[in-house]
């Protein structure tokens, strides 16, 4: 679990006192990975607390975080610092968290990135990291994985060494999220919230955390009766629990499925995973219509088509992807998942999408 917690609106300035106490010395700087989509958000990139040699670098979430882009921002941190950097802070959406806890895993740990994805390959603690959430819904500010894409796969390093040492929850910083972009990333969090609940893995843990986000879920995006505050502060709050909900369960067939289509075509997770759950009426038919209202209600039109044009080849990649994350299928269909979810199975779905 994450050990340290903050949240509340403006707990951001607070950002420079919950750093000092880690700075390792003047030379060994704070690294600040922020989303570049802030280039000239001086509301955030102005109260960011730059000293002695800090680092603020600027990163692209045009894609999913990759492999290769951790094992080039670590070189490139590793060369341009005079010691060893005292933290890594990542300020942004799911993908910027997720490479800023896989930049401080990578700076303790020899090798490439891509040598960790899977669960428990991790050996060093790693360097003290900070997540800073700008958009609320991926639970990667909780969550003990950071998904990336690698050149065979796309998966996440799993361990008890990803979780952030300290998280500050601000639901101030959530505001001018484009509509779209908050509505695929809180579905994120409703999703996270319907697989861990019907899934095999279940627990009392997860289920408390699973109930509480998924009524805050239906809360914002159903009844439509809060003030834009009180909507910010609570999917905050929604993504948290559901990131807690799923680090003690698992996720399931919209995520398996979903890392198919953001290997093979680049679909960006929120909107893979919606376009995918919104076809699985088969394991989850009542909250699969509660999505539909939910689309309906905020006018969201979702793309269609993207698979109809594959070749056999991108299928069977897809498909490859989708079935290696053994954990997912396990914990939606049960130990002997391997006799229903086939290869033509998962074929019939994504040509629907």
């Amino acid at each position: 679990m994450v050990p340290r917690v903050i949240f509340g609106r403006g707990s951001f300035n607070q950002l420079s006192e919950l750093l000092a106490p880690n700075r390792l010395s003047n030379n060994a700087p704070f690294i600040f990975l922020v989303d570049d989509v802030f280039r000239t958000n001086v509301n955030i990139t102005s109260r960011i607390p730059i000293a002695y040699q800090d680092k603020i670098i600027l990163v692209s979430t045009a894609e999913e975080p990759k492999t290769s882009q951790v094992d080039e921002l670590v070189e490139d941190i590793i060369l341009t610092s005079k010691e060893r950097p005292s933290g890594i802070i990542g300020i942004g959406g799911g993908s910027i968290l997720d490479l800023a806890k896989a930049v401080a895993i990578m700076l303790t740990n020899e090798g490439n990135a891509e040598d960790y994805q899977g669960w428990d390959l991790v050996k060093n603690k790693a360097l003290y990291h900070v997540g800073i959430p700008t958009i609320s819904g991926t639970g990667a500010e909780v969550s003990r994985t950071t998904v990336l894409t690698g050149p065979q796969r796309k998966l996440g390093i799993n361990s008890d060494f990803t979780p952030f040492d300290q998280v500050v929850l601000d639901p101030e910083l959530t505001n001018g999220a484009p509509k779209d972009q908050w509505f695929y990333t809180g579905m994120d969090c409703f999703i996270h919230c319907v697989e861990s609940l019907h899934g095999t893995y279940l627990n009392a843990f997860s289920k408390t955390y699973g109930d509480t986000a998924y009524g805050l879920c239906k809360e914002i995006y159903l009844d439509g009766n809060l003030t834009k505050k009180e909507t910010q502060d609570k999917l905050m709050m929604a993504s948290w629990h559901g990131g807690m909900s799923i680090a003690y369960s698992q996720v399931g067939v919209a995520h398996a499925m979903s890392y198919g289509l953001s290997y093979l075509l680049g679909t960006k997770h929120g909107i893979g995973n919606c376009i995918v759950f919104n076809h699985l009426e088969e394991f989850y038919p009542n909250d699969v219509k509660l999505f539909k209202e939910m689309l309906e209600k905020h006018n969201i039109n979702m793309p269609v088509g993207i698979c109809k044009d594959l070749s056999e080849k991108d299928f069977d990649t897809m498909i490859d992807v989708a079935l290696g994350l053994e954990p997912l299928w396990e914990n939606a269909i049960g130990k002997n998942w391997k006799k229903t979810i086939t290869r033509k199975k998962l074929k019939e779905l994504y040509s629907k999408m």
